[in-house]
């Protein structure tokens, strides 16, 4: 069970780098959304998805 847990998190954050990387964001914040969800990997995929996805917002 864990394995399909830790390779679900995995397949996410991938898709959230891949994300951050093709964006329409700054090299910096690029850089640093790339950084984030590397090294915090659950915590990193939760706050991009709710804060750095542009043309994304919580308000809709």
């Amino acid at each position: 069970m864990e394995f399909i847990l830790g390779a679900a998190i995995l397949i996410l954050d991938i898709w959230a780098v891949l994300e951050a990387l093709k964006g329409p964001l700054t090299n910096d914040k690029k850089i640093l959304w790339v950084i984030l969800i590397i090294f915090l990997p659950i915590l990193g995929l939760i706050l991009y998805y709710l804060m750095g996805r542009p043309g994304q917002s919580l308000k809709s």
